[in-house]
């Protein structure tokens, strides 16, 4: 335990072979935190696309909702009665043609 607190293992006879090791184990932990850094932005881009998409479906369900609004009947008279058109007074007449079969 003194040998480990005053590093002198790693300068002894033998360093070579554990140099390597603590290199191998230094490159897995890089390795490890920069697979984790990774998986956490793409969970951040994730959930932000998921925002995005709740965003635009709301969006959607508005302008739909516009849209059935402007169609009503009487919003179109309403539009239309500002420009002088109004609805006709007198419904229109049912025009018959008569077949000559005999």
């Amino acid at each position: 335990m003194y040998n480990i607190l005053k590093g002198t293992f790693l300068v002894s006879d033998g360093a070579f072979k554990k140099w390597r090791l603590i290199l191998f184990f230094s490159a897995l932990a890089i390795m490890t935190i920069a697979s984790a850094h990774s998986a956490d932005r793409k969970v951040h881009h994730i959930a932000k696309l998921n925002e995005d998409v709740k965003a635009l479906r709301s969006l959607y369900v508005q302008k739909r909702s516009d849209l059935m609004e402007l169609r009503l009947e009487s919003v179109v008279r309403s539009r239309l009665k500002d420009k002088g058109i109004v609805p006709s007074k007198t419904p229109p007449a049912k025009i018959l043609i008569a077949s000559n079969t005999n």
